[in-house]
């Protein structure tokens, strides 16, 4: 297939699109490749990407609507896969405009061009940070999300919902991936697994919100790729039991899904950090800190719909899963072992 892929130089985008090129499918990567961390490593996995045959690439900014559509109609894609999106949750405390325009604008400008050129699927980063206040455990994708915590779980939330509408007016085939706390090789620099390797390295004080007691399901990057390239493949399908008098939030009558795509096996943040400083060989220096706004204190999937839809399931243990990501981050820098 031709896919079109978008935030195809973000951490999981390049293990997407690594994936798909690998089995044989044409990729057409698009990427802003913004400053909110590291371009030179967002330039790095685009790097490793050009060397792939059926790979192509446009840089543009999706909250562009003529260019977007512009895209849209050149691609010729018959799916598409949309990871693009202003990312963190801390982050949206202080620069919430940025939100507005990357997770809303830029993902009606997609829907847009889903419409407008009969894309057979589109499939959607979501988060789980759209359970909020929610606190039955696990999460289900079966269960009311309508009270977020921070302006970017509000976002993701909306793009369920933008996307619904699509899939109810237009038919469009819509797939909604909650990603849960995702982690490995390539990983983003603003996140735990690689400020803390940073820091343990420089012998530097590692921040430990909620007394290191926050629980999360961490995901290693290659279960996620191999669960989003299934979840194309698999194209949305309306719920035949579906009913206005007892919504079911997960599915719909028109072509809707929603899914959670994690590890359903949360650890404690110490425990995490244990792992890292078994990895590294050296002793963390921690200071320990109250929860964060905008943080819960725990996150877990239920991911039963998605294994009996695709037969998913993750396979790499945390101790594994850092391990692996500790030997790219020396690699990566050049760090001896």
């Amino acid at each position: 297939m031709r896919i079109l892929l978008t935030g195809v130089a973000g951490f999981i985008g390049y293990h997407v699109a690594s994936r798909l090129l690998g089995r044989g499918d044409e990729v057409v990567g698009v990427d802003v490749l913004n400053d909110y961390y590291d371009v030179g490593l967002k330039e790095s996995r685009l790097a490793r990407l050009r060397d792939l045959p059926g790979f192509s690439f446009h840089r543009l900014d999706l909250a562009d609507r003529a260019g977007t559509a512009e895209l849209f109609r050149t691609a010729g894609a018959e799916r598409v896969i949309h990871l693009a999106a202003q990312a963190g949750v801390r982050h949206s405390l202080t620069n919430p405009m940025a939100y507005v325009d990357s997770n809303l604008v830029a993902f009606a400008n997609v829907l847009e061009g889903c419409r407008h050129n009969r894309a057979a699927h589109l499939v959607y980063a979501s988060s789980s940070s759209v359970y909020g206040a929610n606190t039955t455990m696990p999460f289900s994708v079966h269960d009311n999300v309508d009270h977020p915590l921070s302006l970017y779980a509000a976002t993701k939330k909306a793009n369920e919902l933008m996307a619904h509408t699509y899939s109810h007016l237009y038919r469009i085939p819509t797939t909604g991936l909650r990603f849960f706390t995702v982690y490995g090789p390539w990983g983003r620099p603003d996140m735990a697994p690689f400020l803390f390797a940073k820091a343990i390295l420089a012998g530097q004080t590692i921040d430990v919100f909620n007394q290191g007691r926050m629980k999360r399901d961490f995901t290693y990057i290659d279960d996620i790729a191999e669960g989003v390239v299934r979840v194309v493949d698999r194209v949305a399908a309306p719920n035949p039991d579906w009913s206005g008098g007892d919504p079911d939030p997960g599915t719909s009558n028109a072509p809707y899904r929603i899914y959670n795509i994690g590890n359903n096996q949360p650890v404690e943040l110490l425990h995490f950090i244990g792992c890292l400083e078994d990895a590294l060989g050296i002793k963390a220096v921690k200071r320990m800190l109250p929860m964060q706004p905008g943080d819960v204190p725990a996150t877990c999937a239920d991911v039963d719909d998605l294994t009996r839809a695709i037969g998913f399931r993750p396979e790499t243990s945390v101790e594994e899963g850092v391990r692996r990501f500790v030997a790219w981050y020396r690699d990566y820098h050049g760090l001896a072992a």
